[in-house]
């Protein structure tokens, strides 16, 4: 270490380190939209087992059962912790994405005949996707948690934004990776036959079937062993060693990263608020859980993640050409969304950022309840309505939930607080994704499926103006405020 290191602290050292901890907001977002491009191959293969009828609503649960484990994960996020640790909890959420990846691939491993889809296999495959998802959950909590317990202040907001970055540059990278899988093969055609039962058209591509849809869980398994191997060589947060009592081990982590001086002021203030370590979690109030609890809440019910999750299906119904060109075009869009928020997080702020896009959303949501409602509109007014709703999300909701709910907790409660309102999102973000399938093709008179999707975005759009209210009158600003400010935030 260098003297101008040791006076000044080292930006290359925190960049470094906030980088291994952001490849598990790519991991999450990777494991989240993987099955946007494969679960038509799936719903496919099940299709066809002869044990019993794969229905819509099953297909629904197959398509979002990694969300069960999600809620697993972040739920059991703050005991693993408060137990072993930021640094190791990583570690086996690495260590759960990679065995994911695996045996989505060949769920028929040990047990069962390869190829042959059953009832048997169904409830296999979708174990293995709830680990994954447990993985999903503990880095969902613990890596934002982690960015902001090593960031300084003024750059937290900014950091603890590209972890949200790297979760929909890892859906753009798998959209790109199931677009080249997919090739010049197709995906099934899936007949409807009658309420919520479907069979596959004859001229469906058998390899999409057999074997595409594979190819795409596994891929997953090149980031996630890249992930588990460098998250071992990076430190523990200084937070966490102070609550543990090593003392001198956070002063140097904060020495590399502030410099010598402002270390020890750092250090000082983290005791000063780490005293009590065992605080109860309604210490300071129900109402910062409370508002913890609805960003997570608002985050998933304006129903982002129903559209990121069946992206290609979406532009299937719409009549746009190749469904996954779209969809990596619409990953593209998020992506350039997501760095205006990590641009502008710390100069305009968290609230205005949430206000503006939850507009915006509902803009783009009520598009395509329109473009439903009104026959012989063209395709590109719900197409350009997508776009908007997702990229305002993309530069308000997205990053900014992630930045408020690692920040806005006191230090004493922060495990168990981000636990319980990154559970209450995975919770919400399997009701709406399990839910979207049924609500989306639901078929009333005249209107046929088109009062499904209109039914879908209608709600959508209401609950984006809701969300607008809410963050107007009960959240706080917290630009500019360290996390030992939260403390005396909440205890007035």
């Amino acid at each position: 270490m260098t003297d101008t290191t040791s006076s000044q602290g080292s930006r290359l050292y925190l960049f470094s380190i906030v980088l291994v901890a952001v490849l598990g907001g790519l991991l999450f977002g990777y494991d989240t939209a993987v099955i946007s491009g494969a679960e038509k191959g799936l719903q496919a293969f099940f299709l066809g087992a002869s044990d019993y009828t794969h229905t819509d609503f099953l297909h629904g649960i197959t398509s979002s059962s990694a969300l069960i484990g999600c809620i697993i994960g972040s739920a059991l996020s703050g005991i693993f912790a408060s137990w072993l640790g930021r640094k190791r909890s990583l570690v086996m959420a690495g260590v759960f994405f990679f065995l994911s990846a695996l045996g989505s691939y060949a769920p028929e491993f040990l047990f069962f005949e390869q190829g042959k889809p059953s009832f048997g296999l169904f409830i296999a495959f979708n174990m293995y996707r709830i680990l994954g998802g447990i993985g999903v959950g503990l880095a969902s909590a613990i890596c934002p948690m982690y960015i902001a317990e090593v960031s300084p202040s003024h750059l937290r907001g900014t950091l603890v934004s590209w972890n949200q970055f790297a979760i929909i540059f890892g859906q753009l990278v798998v959209y790109f990776v199931n677009f080249m899988i997919l090739g010049e093969h197709t995906n099934p055609v899936i007949e409807r036959i009658a309420s919520g039962l479907y069979s596959v058209g004859a001229e469906s591509d058998p390899w999409t079937i057999a074997t595409g849809w594979r190819y795409m869980f596994v891929s997953e398994a090149v980031p996630a062993g890249l992930f588990t191997i460098l998250v071992c060589f990076v430190p523990e947060t200084p937070r966490y060693l102070v609550l543990t009592g090593n003392h001198d081990k956070a002063l140097h982590v904060l020495t590399r990263i502030n410099g010598t001086e402002k270390a020890k002021a750092i250090l000082k203030e983290i005791k000063e608020t780490a005293t009590q370590k065992t605080e109860r979690l309604f210490t300071y109030g129900v109402l910062v859980i409370f508002i913890g609890i609805m960003l997570s809440v608002f985050q998933q019910i304006v129903g982002i993640n129903a559209v990121l999750y069946f992206a290609p299906r979406i532009f299937e119904s719409i009549g746009m050409g190749d469904p996954m060109a779209q969809t990596v075009l619409m990953g593209v869009v998020n992506i350039l969304f997501t760095l205006l928020a990590v641009f502008t997080v710390e100069r305009v702020g968290r609230k205005p950022l949430l206000i503006i896009g939850s507009l915006g959303m509902a803009l783009g949501a009520f598009g395509v309840t329109f473009f439903n409602m009104i026959d012989g509109l063209p395709a590109v007014v719900a197409v350009v309505s997508i776009m908007i709703y997702s990229a305002s999300f993309m530069f308000s909701w997205g990053p900014i939930c992630w930045v408020l709910i690692s920040e806005i907790f006191p230090n004493t409660i922060r495990g168990a607080a981000v636990a319980i309102a990154v559970a209450f999102q995975w919770i919400f973000n399997f009701i709406v994704s399990s839910t979207f399938l049924p609500m989306y093709n639901m078929s009333v008179g005249d209107m046929g499926e088109k009062f499904g999707h209109m039914f879908a975005y209608g709600l959508y759009g209401i609950m984006c103006i809701i969300a607008a209210i809410f963050v107007w009158r009960l959240v706080p600003e917290t630009k500019g405020k360290t996390l030992e400010d939260m403390s005396r935030l909440w205890r007035k």
